[in-house]
């Protein structure tokens, strides 16, 4: 099976960068402080100009939990519906039922959207009831890939449960097990000598950039406490690079 490097992005110089540090697949979103958010249809169509990468684009209407009214679905399916148009290859989606369950019913509709498009469930995974339940009712969705630290903070932490569903894969010929949270060069020359089924790993690959602003009124925060407006997160090629060699190294 193809190894795979997917590099989180949320500007055109990240998707440059990570294209430049051997990124085999994008996830496009806005608002990656937040967790990353729904991406806007014009940058997706900068990003294709400027990169030859497939690009999976993160369907999130807001931040906070993954339990959404009928409102929200149905701005979830006009996003998808126009970044389809806007030249999408897959999505990556996810909603949960109030009891953690996968919410199968919000999926269909979502998938229904999509075009057949190949999409990925996000780490709603993470934090709902039973991980390994939602992962087989994934499967039966047809859905072919599951994002997931391994219901944890990050995947270092998650291993066991990584562990877990890198066996329900295999057993069950199930959705790829896509390692996130936490993703570094290091990290997955770690879990691949754990688990040597890892074959697929999903990283931001961040670093803080300074602003160019001569002039900064301080203690005027636009967003989150402990974010100021002077430094801005960029994907570091470098970090990309480190992780694709980490990845693609010769077996030993």
């Amino acid at each position: 099976m193809e190894k795979t490097l997917e590099v989180c992005v949320d500007s055109l110089a990240s998707i440059r960068a990570a294209a430049a540090g051997g990124a085999t697949r994008l996830e496009l979103c806005s608002a990656l402080a937040l967790g990353g958010l729904s991406p806007y249809a014009e940058l997706l169509m900068q990003g294709k100009e400027v990169c030859g990468l497939p690009v999976r684009c993160l369907m999130r209407p807001r931040a906070g939990d993954f339990l959404y009214t009928e409102e929200e679905i149905r701005l979830l399916c006009d996003q998808i519906r126009t970044l389809c148009q806007a030249g999408a290859d897959g999505f990556v989606l996810g909603a949960l039922t109030p009891d953690g369950d996968l919410d199968v019913q919000t999926m269909r509709k979502l998938l229904d959207c999509c075009g057949g498009r190949p999409v990925t469930l996000h780490r709603c995974i993470d934090v709902a009831r039973d991980p390994c339940a939602v992962y087989c009712a994934a499967a039966e969705l047809g859905i072919d890939t599951v994002l997931t630290s391994g219901a944890a903070a990050s995947c270092r932490v998650g291993a066991d449960m990584l562990g877990k569903l890198l066996s329900l894969r295999d057993e069950r010929q199930g959705p790829e097990v896509l390692i996130g949270a936490g993703v570094d060069a290091s990290v997955i020359r770690e879990l691949r000598a754990r688990f040597p089924g890892a074959r697929a790993f999903h990283m931001s690959g961040k670093a803080l950039v300074e602003s160019g602003m001569r002039f900064r009124r301080a203690d005027v925060p636009m967003g989150l406490p402990g974010l100021d407006e002077w430094h801005i997160q960029q994907t570091d090629a470098s970090a990309v690079r480190a992780a694709a060699e980490a990845l693609f190294a010769p077996e030993e």
